[in-house]
């Protein structure tokens, strides 16, 4: 498994574990708006934070670029991290189970890796450049 899939699989189970957990107790979910269907949570900015954690125990040199936080500018601008820590925000308000984190890393300009986790499903889609693409390690 390439290194940085290994650490943006990690990333988005810790993120995805605290989605879930959230999910459960919706009375402790914050929500603003953003914009017109726009949403932010709590939920998205603690999952935001758990993955920039891992990400920088790791790698503290790349950047990040994240929905909510903008773009973290790291030493490395040749790779960046892309997140979306709460992909789906308005269908975890309305509590309907259809929302993902979502990872990818670009190397000068190019997606080498990407990470779909769905949390309620525990489904785990990865894909590598070159390698093809994997649901739960099987090839799809």
């Amino acid at each position: 498994m390439h290194p940085m899939l290994n650490i943006a699989v990690r990333a988005a189970r810790k993120a995805g574990n605290l989605i879930a957990k959230n999910y459960e107790t919706p009375d402790a979910v914050e929500a603003s708006q953003k914009g017109s269907n726009d949403f932010v949570t709590n939920v998205d900015k603690a999952a935001e934070a758990v993955i920039i954690d891992t990400i920088r125990k790791s790698y503290p040199q790349h950047t990040i670029i994240t929905e909510e936080s903008g773009e973290l500018e790291g030493t490395d601008q040749d790779v960046q991290w892309v997140i979306d820590p709460l992909d789906g925000t308005t269908n975890f308000i309305k509590r309907l189970p259809h929302f993902a984190v979502s990872i990818a890393v670009r190397i000068k300009g190019r997606t080498e890796v990407a990470v779909v986790y769905d949390p309620m499903r525990n489904e785990l889609f990865t894909a590598t450049r070159g390698q093809g693409a994997q649901l739960n390690g099987y090839r799809l």
